[in-house]
């Protein structure tokens, strides 16, 4: 070894216990490696991109740790003044480690190296360095939406970019840049909707009650040649109660349903033959007290027999293209009989003010039994749980559907020993 010999000093065996989670064979035995004070392993880690001389490091390229003579690099962690911590890899034998992700630019890093020599005592070394500017002067921004407040378990969290990521490896950078974190904790994941749009939902519905906090650590990260990160402004949202009205085209009712519980049921009609309402799943995307809803712009001719031209109150929007559950007292005897509508979902004008005092955006709202289409998954609003989880990574550049237990892979030791 090209390190002198260094004083041990023995610890307690309780001590030694929680501190390294293994229980030595002779507490009290100099000859414990395990029991020795870890040495300065300065001489015995080297590094590359770490500026010096006055110079600061490149963020264009990756950081490296090499471990000199017979010492074996044990766990790297390399996170900057933000909190961010950099994705890397270390070899099998222990002999280097490299980033796996680009550096953000113009930040303060700290990074702290575990060794072991040949007789297994640990050594330690810390050291702090800073990242220089972007090259490019180019910056991708993102906006999380929906807006700070409370909404319904089925509310996804959107990501708009203003410009377009094509290319797979540059989405990966972005995407694990962006994150969602839920109280209670829940599995979750992004899914590319376009080359400007991302989604992020749990495997399943939110918790009632959930708390999300959702961020990027893009701001100073390289994403392409010319394209850097840019800063991006925190999102809070709250979840409320566990919404779900479920509409069955074929008895034609609506069952509500509230943290599980059955709270009302409401006779209904849907969309008549030709006009069938969409199945599957819903969000809900904001209500209005008002609406004036006119045949020709669901496409009807206008003086055409389907043709319309009605107020309409108490309306609770599900899809931009204008299907709605709302009052429709020109119906109220087909409703719980008979589909007589032109694709909305229609009650009483007393039924209609209980759902729209008592439903809240991103409630679900799911029609079964229909012969319509399913709902459009994107694009229509938010028909984001028509997809199977396993189709739902596939959407991820991360992932790509490929399901993995989750692990900081900034700190990593080696497969081998």
């Amino acid at each position: 070894m090209s390190h002198v010999p260094r004083p041990r000093t023995v610890v307690g065996c309780t001590l030694l216990v929680i501190a390294l989670g293994a229980v030595a064979s002779a507490c009290g035995s100099d000859g414990n490696p395990l029991s020795a004070r870890p040495y300065d392993a300065t001489d015995q880690i080297s590094f590359n991109n770490l500026g010096g001389d006055g110079k600061k490091s490149d963020p264009d390229k990756p950081l490296e740790v090499i471990a000199e003579d017979d010492d074996r690099i044990t766990d790297v962690t390399a996170v900057d003044d933000a909190g961010r911590y950099v994705a890397g890899e270390l070899a099998a034998d222990g002999s280097r480690w490299h980033s796996t992700e680009p550096l953000a630019a113009s930040a303060h890093y700290t990074v702290r190296v575990s060794t072991e020599d040949d007789d297994g005592a640990p050594g330690r070394r810390v050291l702090t360095f800073d990242t220089g500017k972007p090259t490019s002067k180019k910056r991708l921004g993102v906006e999380f939406g929906p807006q700070a407040g409370e909404y319904g378990v089925g509310q996804p969290v959107t990501a708009k970019l203003d410009q377009p990521i094509k290319d797979p490896a540059q989405r990966a950078v972005v995407e694990r840049a962006l994150k969602v974190d839920s109280t209670p904790s829940v599995q979750g994941g992004w899914h590319w909707v376009d080359d400007k749009e991302l989604h992020y939902r749990p495997q399943e519905y939110w918790p009632a009650h959930a708390t999300l906090r959702v961020h990027s650590n893009l701001d100073g990260i390289k994403i392409s040649d010319r394209l850097w990160g840019g800063p991006t402004k925190d999102l809070k949202l709250t979840i409320g109660d566990r919404v779900i009205a479920v509409t069955d085209a074929s008895s034609h009712s609506m069952t509500v349903f509230k943290n599980n519980e059955e709270i009302n049921q409401i006779p209904v009609t849907t969309g008549k033959p030709g006009f069938e309402t969409r199945n599957g799943v819903k969000v809900v995307l904001g209500k209005e007290y008002f609406v004036r809803m006119r045949g020709t712009s669901v496409g009807i001719a206008e003086g055409s027999s389907e043709s319309y031209d009605l107020p309409v109150y108490y309306a609770t929007r599900v899809t931009w293209s204008g299907e709605y559950v709302h009052a429709a007292p020109w119906s109220v005897g087909s409703q719980g009989y008979a589909n007589v509508s032109h694709g909305c979902t229609g009650m009483s004008t007393s039924n209609a003010e209980w759902f729209f005092d008592n439903i809240r955006q991103g409630d679900v709202v799911q029609v079964v039994n229909s012969y319509g289409d399913t709902m459009e998954t994107f694009g229509n609003g938010f028909g984001d749980w028509n997809l199977d989880w396993k189709k739902w990574t596939k959407g991820s550049a991360l992932t790509g559907g490929k399901q993995k237990t989750e692990q900081d892979t900034s700190r990593l030791r080696p497969a081998a020993v």
